[in-house]
């Protein structure tokens, strides 16, 4: 993840007060002096780090997840993702996630960078990675159980995308970095 605090930032935090401490976020007020020496107060999502996977099996297909997001109250088509646990490296919950929400371990994985994905209010950082070589390896978690796992074709991919039958964020960037990526290593 990029430095949280940059030393030439236009604003400056003069307090910090939490409002709410969860399971997965805390939502915090920071008082703030702007470059103009104006005194605000800025509502900040603190979110820990999460990993987004790309993951392609042998035949080039994409593996999506359809799941109920309750927030926006319908079934969404999204890249398998999740949040990385207290203590584990980035790497190894790409490979648990993979794992309870596909029924897959990748055997190689590329990172291929990350996002910001609301950097107006929240601090969470996505990492982004390339899951190839997958072999059967089912982990049950208590949150997958309506997770439907559903191959596309990387050629429909962008189809979908423009179409809106994708329409989450996390994973139009993690599918149009993906394609990029390909553009430059396939040279």
């Amino acid at each position: 993840m990029p430095n949280k605090k940059q030393e030439d930032a236009p604003e400056k935090t003069l307090e910090s007060k939490y409002i709410f401490k969860g399971h997965s976020i805390n939502l915090r007020i920071d008082t703030i002096v702007t470059a103009d020496g104006r005194r605000t107060t800025r509502e900040i999502v603190e979110h820990r780090g999460v990993i987004v996977v790309v993951p392609l099996d042998a035949d080039g297909n994409v593996l999506l997840v359809r799941q109920y997001r309750t927030p926006v109250e319908k079934r969404l088509l999204e890249l398998p993702a999740g949040g990385i646990d207290e203590g584990e490296d980035a790497e190894t919950a790409v490979i648990r996630e993979m794992q309870e929400e596909t029924g897959f371990k990748p055997q190689k994985l590329v990172a291929l960078g990350g996002f910001y994905s609301a950097p107006g209010f929240c601090t969470e950082y996505l990492h982004l990675y390339l899951a190839m070589d997958l072999v059967s390896s089912r982990l049950t978690a208590e949150d997958t159980a309506e997770i439907e796992l559903v191959r596309i074709p990387l050629t429909q991919a962008l189809e979908l995308v423009t179409s809106g039958k994708i329409q989450d964020a996390k994973t139009i960037a993690g599918l149009l970095l993906y394609i990029e990526w390909r553009k430059k290593n396939s040279e």
